[in-house]
């Protein structure tokens, strides 16, 4: 029997347990490959002794209704850039890629899978290079990885984000306030930009297109002067003022990236130490857009990417990435992927389409 290793990597995203059961369900059919998992992205086969789980059809049933996934993932411990604490409390940091790749053939494993964002498909990408047959899932909330349309995970977190503007609309409307939600994105505007076509926001502020206050509160002052007594603005945790910064925190020991978040009570305060009078509210929406069922559409996909993933396997097509390009199922290389950052276009329909409507980006 051959082996194919699964690995889940990054922040969690609703869809992840479709795509194991799809790699699995898939598998099952060819008779001659066992399903492996690792724990925690890569961590558990790097454990001495490895933390791996076989799975087959009777463990993955029904969880692609599940949001989570089965195997557990992390954020921390990229093998290309390991951390590693000193006794003096100093963090090193350690190219354990080597240790991965001996790992991996210690354990018999004949393909690797690795369902995860553009860090993932970093790793993805260097072990390809350095021979191990892998094929790469896209998974991320904030859909920013380039060479496909959506990534799964992205739609429950527009509907999550969506659900909650309807909710904050009618309050912000029986108590005349300005109500700001910040939702998840990193530096791509995505969910914010969904968010606030689905929901009807006011205002929507994007990392992709810096905000100039004053014209924030031109369009504030006016939705007030106008009678209506009330605006909603959905704001991603990576937009910043034009003559400002990103909001943003020093990352969890063991991660590279800095820790976003905290931008809804920023632009608050902006509004306030600019004299507008209007009472505000803010409301960070976090780690729920992560969490719970994934939405129909995420099932799907990630279903599909699952299938599609083993057959590139089947295929001997390494170095690949499942992509949704054009409402069709495909691959691109791994290294086109992540070689563009996949952004919100200022000039592009969606954003041209919610000005025509008459929402403020602040430009």
């Amino acid at each position: 029997m051959k082996k194919v290793l699964i690995t889940t990597g990054g922040g969690d995203c609703p869809g992840l347990n479709a795509v194991i059961r799809g790699i699995t369900k898939r598998a099952a059919k060819t008779g001659e490959w066992q399903v492996w998992g690792s724990f925690e992205a890569f961590n558990g086969l790097m454990e001495d002794p490895p933390r791996l789980m076989q799975l087959n059809e009777s463990n993955t049933a029904g969880i692609h209704v599940q949001g989570g996934t089965l195997i557990g993932t992390t954020n921390k411990g990229n093998p290309i850039r390991f951390p590693v604490k000193k006794a003096d409390g100093t963090i090193e940091i350690e190219n354990r890629l080597p240790l991965l790749i001996q790992k991996i053939k210690d354990q018999g494993f004949d393909a690797v899978i690795n369902i995860g964002g553009d860090g993932s498909q970093e790793i993805s990408q260097a072990l390809f290079e350095q021979g191990i047959p892998v094929v790469g899932v896209p998974k991320t909330i904030d859909n920013d990885l380039s060479s496909t349309d959506f990534t799964f995970g992205f739609q429950t977190a527009v509907q999550v984000a969506s659900d909650s503007l309807d909710r904050l609309v009618t309050t912000a409307a029986s108590h005349h306030r300005v109500m700001i939600m910040e939702v998840m994105g990193r530096n791509a505007g995505w969910i914010a930009l969904y968010t606030a076509l689905s929901g009807g926001a006011e205002i929507c502020l994007l990392p992709e297109i810096p905000y100039d206050l004053e014209k924030v509160i031109d369009r504030i002052k006016s939705r007030y002067d106008d009678g209506r007594g009330f605006v909603n603005i959905v704001i991603a945790e990576g937009a910043y003022a034009k003559d400002g910064t990103i909001t943003s925190t020093k990352g969890e020991e063991g991660r590279q990236a800095v820790k976003l978040g905290g931008v809804a009570f920023t632009l608050s305060q902006q509004l306030k130490d600019a004299g507008l009078e209007a009472d505000i509210r803010e409301t960070i929406l976090g780690h729920i857009q992560r969490g719970g069922t994934p939405v129909a559409f995420d099932r799907v996909i990630a279903s599909v990417f699952g299938v599609k993933a083993m057959e590139l396997v089947l295929d001997g097509k390494f170095g690949q990435l499942v992509v949704l390009r054009n409402n069709d199922f495909s691959s691109a290389p791994i290294k086109e992927a992540i070689s563009t950052y996949n952004v919100v276009d200022p000039s592009g329909t969606l954003v041209q389409a919610a000005k025509g409507m008459g929402m403020c980006f602040g430009d």
